[in-house]
């Protein structure tokens, strides 16, 4: 019995949410970690297979052994992506987050994601080509290989919902590199994407083109149609993931990126939060 529950206990990845600003609401934070630790329990585990939970770690300067960080930073370098890779190559993830706004919490949802679904930011799935279409993305001849980011064809941040009073982003499921849409089947944990290879407003695309053997994206992140990205062969012995995020990070600074916010989703969300302290403190009153 004790070998087994150690087994199952190593299974399992601990994600640890930490504030390295010390700016930012501790009760935020906590309550950010707690839907986080919700949407990766009950939401990822029905389409991927994940066993994880997520905490708010305490004190930026201290990070348990085995727990995999989410670190809550105030900016980043330029050209730099969430995703990173520590000494030994155990991955962790930079979110950038003020107290200004809460847009953030969408954003930790998306890395922690992203880093359960492929850990190591190489993991690929092949599936039909995929060629823009007006303002959208087509099936086409050929065969790509997908570089498999969980939230990235639906990223944009009306796409997200909420967890108990806190934003987090919609993700994709394996049905996504499906040959062919099926009645019933979710391609997105809201249902906001369609059908397989769809790309929504906000989000973008990366794959191998198996013909020229190169990295190519379609990106949707501006106004106006999608883009093709030629990004070229990617350099070895780095993560994937990384690599493409930076070339993202890039391509948004390059173009002048402006983020469009869920401000009615935002307001509803801390409204709700509101509510729920109030209820919080009514109810440790009846303890007295």
């Amino acid at each position: 019995m004790e070998k087994s529950i150690e087994k199952d206990s190593m299974s399992l990845i601990q994600v640890g949410l930490v504030d390295t600003t010390g700016k930012l609401d501790p009760e935020l934070v906590q309550s950010v970690a707690s839907a986080l630790n919700i949407q990766v329990m009950q939401h990822l585990p029905r389409f991927w297979n994940v066993q994880a939970t997520v905490s708010a770690l305490p004190h930026a300067g201290k990070i348990p052994a085995g727990v995999w960080p989410v670190r809550l930073v105030a900016s980043l370098p330029p050209g730099e992506g969430g995703v990173h890779m520590d000494q030994h190559n155990q991955p962790y993830s930079k979110v950038i987050a003020t107290p200004e706004s809460d847009e953030w919490t969408i954003d930790a949802s998306h890395e922690t994601l992203e880093m359960l679904v492929d850990p190591y930011g190489n993991r690929l799935q092949s599936s039909l080509a995929i060629a823009i279409s007006g303002n959208g993305v087509k099936d086409t001849s050929g065969q790509f290989n997908y570089l498999v980011e969980a939230c990235d064809p639906c990223e944009g941040d009306q796409f997200a919902y909420t967890i108990q009073g806190v934003a987090v982003s919609d993700f994709i499921t394996p049905h996504f590199y499906d040959s062919a849409p099926s009645a019933g089947t979710q391609y997105s944990y809201t249902g906001a994407i369609k059908y397989p290879r769809d790309l929504l407003q906000g989000g973008y695309i990366s794959f191998i083109d198996m013909e020229t053997n190169e990295w190519q994206q379609i990106l949707w992140v501006n106004p106006g149609p999608p883009v093709l990205n030629d990004l070229g062969p990617a350099p070895a012995g780095q993560s994937l993931r990384t690599w493409v995020d930076a070339k993202v990070a890039e391509y948004k600074q390059r173009t002048k990126f402006k983020r469009k916010l869920n401000n009615g989703l935002l307001t509803a969300a801390r409204k709700h939060r509101e509510k729920l302290t109030k209820i919080a403190a009514l109810r440790a009153k009846r303890f007295d």
